[in-house]
C-alpha cells in the first residue's frame, strides 16, 4: 500500500489514502515519485472545469526515479531519473502526422483506464494518465521520459507541465522574436515560467499582469521589467508602457473571458495572443467582426505549450544547466501529500507560485 490523494467525484474534497498499485504489464514503468507540482489543472479536474473519470488520483506533473519496468520497456532502467509526460503521443492520429504531437487525439486514452484500488477494492483511474499524487505510481511507458543530466530531481517535476506549458507558449505558439515586447497575464507557476521564456527569447519589455501586488519581486526576478495590477484600465496601462501601440505579444495563464479579452486588448495591431489558461464552459469571450477586421490581431488556443517534450526537454536542460532557468523560482511552497488541498485554497485565492509536493 501506497499514500496517494485521491477524488472520490466531481467536487468532492480530496482523500488522502492509502491505495494499491499493480506491478508494471508489459509495456509499462513504476515509478517512486521524488515531487510532484500542484498545477491549476488538478483543481480543475477537481471541480469539473475538465472532466475525467472519477474515482481517481490526481497529479500530472512530476519526476521520480524507476522502480521497476514491464516486458519491452528499453528507453529507461531500474535506477533512472524520470520526468513524467501526462500528454504522450501515440505518433498515428492525424495531427500527430502533422507534427502536432500536443494535439494527439489519444493524449488522454489512458485517463480511462483501472490505474489501482483503494483498501476496499474501489477501482481508482489515473487522472491525467500519471497519477503524480502519490508515493508511487504506474505509467505507460510514453509517460516517462528520461531526466536530463544536471537536472534537481526534485526540480525536475515541474518541467512536467508548468515549465513545457510557459516556455512553449513563447517559443512555440506566439513565436516571440528578439526585441519584441510581451505581457503576461497571470504570475502563477506557468506565468513565471513564461517571464522566464520571455526574458531568454530576447523580449525588450515584458509586462507582468496579476490581481495581487505581492507578486510583484517573483514576478520581476523572473525577468518582468514592468508590473501591472489588473483592473479595468490595464489594457491602457500597458498600452502607456509600450509608446501608446500594446505589446507585440500577450500570454493569458488564468483561462478567463475577461482576462483573455484584455490580453487581446493589450497586444498592438497585428499583435499575437497565446492563450494558456484552462477556463470553464461558462466563460464566453466576444469580438465583433469590425474588430475582427480592423485590428488584425491573432488569438490562439495553446495546449501544453505546443510542446513536443522529447524535443523541448533536452533544450530547456541546457538553459538550466547554464543558469538562464532557474526551476527552483518557481516554487513558493514545498508540501507534503497532506497539503494538496491548502494549495488548492491558496490557488483559488490568487497566492503564491508554485507548490511542489516533497516525498520521502
Amino acid at each position: 500500500m501506497i499514500r496517494a490523494a485521491v477524488l472520490p467525484a466531481v467536487g468532492s474534497p480530496l482523500e488522502i489514502t492509502g491505495i494499491e498499485l499493480p506491478e508494471p504489464g508489459p509495456g509499462q514503468v513504476r515509478v517512486r515519485l521524488a515531487a510532484a507540482g500542484v498545477c491549476h489543472s488538478d483543481l480543475s479536474l477537481s471541480n469539473g472545469t475538465m472532466r475525467v473519470p472519477v474515482p481517481a488520483v490526481l497529479g500530472h506533473e512530476g519526476a521520480g526515479t524507476v522502480v521497476s519496468v514491464g516486458e519491452g520497456v528499453t528507453h529507461v532502467a531500474p535506477g533512472d531519473g524520470v520526468v513524467l509526460n501526462w500528454a504522450p503521443s501515440c505518433g498515428s492520429c492525424h495531427p500527430c502526422s502533422l507534427g502536432e504531437v500536443w494535439l494527439c487525439v489519444n493524449a488522454l486514452a489512458g485517463a480511462a483506464n483501472v490505474h489501482a484500488r483503494t483498501e476496499d477494492g474501489t477501482e481508482l483511474h489515473p487522472g491525467l494518465n500519471v497519477a503524480a499524487f502519490a508515493e508511487e505510481t504506474v505509467v505507460a511507458a510514453g509517460c516517462v521520459l528520461p531526466l536530463p543530466d544536471g537536472i534537481p530531481l526534485t526540480d525536475a517535476a515541474l518541467l512536467g507541465c508548468a515549465v513545457l506549458t510557459g516556455w512553449g507558449a513563447v517559443h512555440h505558439s506566439a513565436r516571440v522574436r528578439e526585441g519584441e515586447t510581451v505581457a503576461v497575464f497571470g504570475v502563477g507557476g506557468v506565468g513565471l515560467a513564461t517571464l522566464q521564456a520571455a526574458r531568454i527569447a530576447g523580449a525588450s519589455t515584458i509586462v507582468a499582469v496579476d490581481v495581487s501586488p505581492e507578486k510583484e519581486a517573483l514576478a520581476r526576478a523572473a525577468g518582468a521589467t514592468e508590473y501591472v495590477v489588473a483592473s479595468e484600465t490595464t489594457a491602457k496601462e500597458i498600452r502607456k508602457l509600450t509608446g501608446g501601440q500594446g505589446v507585440d505579444v500577450a500570454v493569458e495563464c488564468v483561462g478567463r473571458a475577461v482576462t483573455i479579452r484584455t490580453a487581446w486588448e493589450s497586444t498592438r495591431r497585428g499583435g499575437r495572443t497565446a492563450v494558456v489558461g484552462i477556463g470553464g464552459k461558462d466563460q464566453q469571450v466576444t469580438f465583433h467582426a469590425l474588430e475582427l477586421f480592423h485590428w488584425g490581431r491573432t488569438l490562439a488556443g495553446c495546449v501544453y505549450g505546443n510542446s513536443n517534450p522529447a524535443v523541448d526537454l533536452p533544450v530547456l536542460a541546457e538553459h538550466i544547466r547554464a543558469g538562464r532557468f532557474d526551476l527552483g523560482s518557481l516554487v513558493t511552497e514545498r508540501i507534503t501529500l497532506d497539503g494538496i488541498p491548502g494549495a488548492f485554497d491558496n490557488m483559488l485565492a490568487g497566492k503564491g507560485g508554485r507548490a511542489l509536493v516533497i516525498f520521502p
